[in-house]
């Protein structure tokens, strides 16, 4: 199998201030195109590093790739530090030279003439074009290994990798293919699932498939991977195995390969014609920020209500003012209250209200943070169910949002007079 390394260069993220994601993305990518990658780090910005860096790559490394420091500014230092490495002159690339022209005429602005020296590429490198900045992607070659520069603007260097590395890695290279199956399930823990599902784990050895438990806050996804091999009957033999775990786990799974819960729950409400609104208060809007990032969410989507205080709840869904002395804005009354409350506002089919503690300040011995009211209100009639989330805030309101849509998909399904199972083959 081919080996691949990830080397993600700047002071910036080796202080914490950014996050490096695009070595997670780069290694899925890697890994789809059967790839395995060996290793992955992050070095400063400065000569020494690079240097040091490319001299630690072993000779059976297939292609390195690395992100950052392309930009134009004196801080940008990558370029020079691989044409010293690589033993290379220079050259003007006159067709990167053109796209940056263009790049700054289009948005009517003069080209700095700094920018040109992004037109400046070593000798021994092919420039990858880059369709959303001014620096281009770079493909050297040495000793039987591909080494790839990118910028490390992350929606630059996905494009640079998708259009112009991937299509020279294949031409370069034989592969061998991987393939993988991703189960989405949401409203148990990786622990619990496990437990569900052990049998048949067990079993997916005999045709070595590996599975994988990959957490995060409020999903669990279960990827089953196989490698090499025919291709076609490794499909089968996947889509064998995907079926018999589904009717375990029916409660849980909503999606397959990461499809979004939000992106599947539009699915449904378009299959059906049905419409949703939402009524926010401890999320504060992260439903409705969730839903309308899937393009074509208007066909469902009515609007929201972002109630966080008592007086909105009141004047803007009709909860009860004596409810909310009685019982509290975290209660069950509240909760279907403004459920029915925002589904009459918007006159739609469905809808899902928020109320709760997210911390990590104003928990009581009665309801502590983390207490969460998640209304639903259908054309049926409307619930509420109450949940204990934990202290953290941030994974409060991500794990309460999840739930709610998790939620008002099962009353989707119920709706559209199918399984849960049957319902996670309905295409778009």
């Amino acid at each position: 199998m081919l080996q691949a390394q990830i080397i993600t260069i700047g002071d910036e993220i080796l202080i914490g201030q950014v996050i490096d994601t695009n070595s997670a993305w780069l290694a899925t990518q890697f890994n789809a195109l059967g790839i395995k990658v060996s290793r992955i780090w992050s070095i400063a910005d400065t000569r020494e590093a690079i240097h040091g860096a490319l001299d630690d790559v072993p000779g059976d490394v297939d292609v390195v790739v690395m992100t950052g420091g392309l930009g134009p500014t004196k801080d940008d230092i990558t370029k020079g530090a691989l044409a010293e490495w690589f033993s290379s002159g220079w050259k003007t690339d006159e067709l990167v030279l053109e796209r940056v022209k263009e790049h700054f005429s289009s948005r009517g602005i003069e080209m700095p003439a700094v920018n040109a020296d992004q037109a400046r590429l070593p000798e021994k490198a092919d420039a990858l074009h880059n369709a959303y900045g001014t620096a281009p992607g770079m493909w050297f070659e040495k000793n039987n290994t591909v080494f790839i520069s990118m910028p490390g603007v992350p929606f630059e260097m996905k494009y640079i990798f998708e259009h112009q590395a991937v299509p020279k890695i294949k031409e370069h290279f034989e592969q061998s293919e991987i393939l993988h199956k991703t189960i989405m399930t949401q409203g148990i823990g990786e622990s619990s699932l496990m437990s569900l599902i052990s049998d048949w784990e067990e079993d997916l050895a005999k045709d070595n498939i590996k599975l994988a438990y990959l957490p995060s806050p409020g999903i669990v996804r279960l990827r089953l991977s196989l490698f090499g091999g025919n291709m076609l009957d490794g499909r089968i033999l996947l889509q064998d195995r995907v079926r018999q775990v589904l009717p375990m786990i029916q409660d849980y799974a909503f999606a397959f390969d990461d499809e979004k819960l939000e992106q599947n729950v539009g699915k449904l409400l378009r299959h059906g014609g049905f419409s949703m609104s939402t009524a926010e208060s401890c999320t504060g809007g992260y439903i409705s920020h969730l839903i309308t990032s899937i393009s074509g969410s208007s066909d469902y989507y009515h609007g929201s209500a972002i109630t966080y205080t008592n007086v909105s709840k009141q004047s803007i869904l009709g909860v009860s003012g004596d409810f909310l002395k009685q019982y509290g804005a975290v209660s069950e009354a509240v909760a279907l209250q403004m459920a029915e409350g925002v589904q009459k506002l918007y006159g739609t089919d469905f809808s899902i209200a928020t109320t709760g503690v997210a911390g990590p300040g104003g928990g009581s011995p009665e309801k502590p943070v983390g207490t969460v009211w998640i209304g639903i209100a259908t054309p049926q009639g409307s619930f509420a169910r109450k949940f204990l989330m934990g202290s953290h805030r941030e994974r409060n309101i991500r794990r309460t949002a999840l739930q709610a849509m998790q939620m008002l998909r099962k009353e989707i399904v119920k709706a559209l007079e199918i399984s849960s199972i049957e319902a996670l083959f309905i295409e778009e």
